[in-house]
């Protein structure tokens, strides 16, 4: 069974833009993959790109582990919900490191019941409560990619992809 998804490189140095395409290509099994690079409106000097992908399951989880390796790039990778499995988001940001979630079938952040139990029994406050739920959803990633994705002039149509 194949999954899919879509990989959306936020922000590159142009340098490193042919070692992006290169470690996807790693990962996917594809000896030459070319992104489409674009100049970042967001960030001065910078490229982005997005492919969408289809492989085995899990593979969106090793596109983002080639990425990391660059700590200057902004990605967000996106596996698709499929049977048996729920889809994944991953986002990493300069400085702050990698997030990863469960994502449901409509594209919403799933958070597991034990690591709400944990929260509530170790929240002392409704402003702790907020913080660590604004943690488990990944809001100071999204909050810094905003930006990046909104300087793409609407070209990326959603979180998880509608690729065919």
């Amino acid at each position: 069974m194949q999954s899919r998804g879509v990989i959306y490189i936020h922000s590159s140095p142009s340098a490193v833009c042919p070692h992006v395409e290169w470690a996807i290509g790693r990962v996917l099994g594809s000896a030459t993959v070319k992104l489409g690079w674009a100049p970042q409106a967001a960030e001065r000097g910078t490229m982005r790109a997005e492919r969408p992908w289809t492989a085995e399951p899990g593979v969106g989880a090793e596109v983002a582990k080639a990425l990391a390796q660059w700590p200057m790039l902004r990605f967000e990778v996106t596996e698709d919900a499929s049977v048996g499995r729920d889809g994944e988001r991953i986002m990493h940001v300069p400085g702050r490191g990698v997030f990863r979630a469960a994502m449901s079938a409509g594209g919403g952040v799933m958070v597991a019941e034990d690591r709400i139990r944990a929260l509530l029994a170790t929240t002392t406050s409704a402003e702790a409560l907020r913080s660590g739920l604004d943690q488990l959803l990944g809001l100071d990633w999204d909050r810094e990619i905003e930006p990046y994705r909104q300087a793409a002039g609407g070209e990326e149509q959603s979180w998880l992809s509608q690729v065919g």
